[in-house]
């Protein structure tokens, strides 16, 4: 067991290092001279010199370099140069929204798909099973953003029963945000619920024509702990796959979502840091949704020791 998890963390830390690098290169690639990019057309010489400087892009890329990494590990991200605040600070004070917009969606797409994907797969063939895979390729195939227009629309505009966009005043309580948040996740959770549908029914299949199964039932057991106890417990490690990989996916895809209802969050920062060329807000969003990626998959792997003892030996 000891070694599953020192093999992890050693993965963390490759892929960490080669986002690290990547990022690096991202900017240094840009055409023109970055510093000249991030300012616009109407800096002075003197401006583009004094950030390059503040950037240390005047110095050769082997000192850029070393520098940058040695930047990231004490946590520092560099300074945004529109918010001209820390990186860091911008993200902290984006990040409720997305964190809650993202836990809430995940919960909302797991809700649906994981008893669905279950009953589907245990009668397969039957027509709740065609229709729960024809809803979940229809899911697939909406745009989260589309999807959160036509529910703006008709709940917010027209029932008037939701906000159209924002997170709540400054004094909203924790209830007032999460309101604010319902149109959005629901949006999110609908479409991820998807994959996590189609994989909890090809699991589940998997699973119930073992012969365990089939021993479980030949000694009386009843269906319902048939079902539920031997037959999902040993499909969880392919369905806890997909959801962190959609935990992760809601994380970065929320960026549009969150546009689209004007949540104050890390995607909204993202868009405008985009538009402002504010490549320092751009590269710390990029490591910290990459570290995240990397946290949640570590997470999912060690799950799996709780889930499947195989894993441990």
């Amino acid at each position: 067991m000891i070694r599953y998890i020192l093999q992890r963390l050693f993965g963390m830390i490759v892929v960490m290092f080669l986002v690290l690098t990547i990022v690096f290169v991202i900017l240094r690639v840009t055409p023109g001279d970055p510093a000249a990019v991030m300012l616009g057309p109407d800096a002075t010489a003197q401006d583009i010199a004094e950030l390059r400087s503040r950037l240390g892009l005047d110095q050769s890329l082997g000192v850029q370099y070393v520098y940058y990494i040695g930047q990231v590990l004490r946590g520092d991200l560099g300074q945004s140069i529109f918010l001209n605040i820390p990186v860091t600070s911008a993200l902290l004070d984006r990040a409720e929204p997305t964190f809650f917009l993202t836990l809430f969606s995940l919960v909302i797409a797991s809700v649906i798909a994981l008893p669905v994907g279950i009953y589907a797969a245990y009668r397969r063939g039957s027509f709740v099973d065609q229709a729960a895979t024809t809803l979940a390729m229809l899911a697939a195939s909406i745009p989260s953003f589309w999807l959160g227009l036509i529910l703006m629309q008709f709940f917010a505009v027209r029932l008037n029963l939701f906000p159209v966009s924002g997170y709540g005043g400054p004094g909203s309580t924790f209830l007032d945000r999460m309101y604010h948040l319902t149109l959005p996740a629901v949006a999110l959770g609908v479409v991820s619920s998807a994959l996590i549908l189609r994989f909890t029914r090809a699991s589940m299949l998997d699973v119930l024509g073992e012969d365990y199964i089939r021993t479980a039932r030949s000694k009386g057991v009843i269906e319902r702990r048939v079902v539920l106890k031997h037959a999902f417990k040993n499909a969880l490690i392919p369905i806890l796959t997909v959801l962190g990989l959609t935990a992760a996916v809601l994380v970065s895809g929320a960026v549009v979502t969150e546009t689209v209802f004007g949540l104050p969050g890390v995607g909204n920062l993202v868009v405008s840091a985009v538009l402002r060329r504010d490549y320092p807000v751009i590269q710390g969003a990029l490591l910290v949704i990459a570290a995240l990626y990397v946290l949640i998959n570590f997470a999912i792997d060690m799950l799996y020791l709780a889930v499947d003892p195989r894993v441990r030996y």
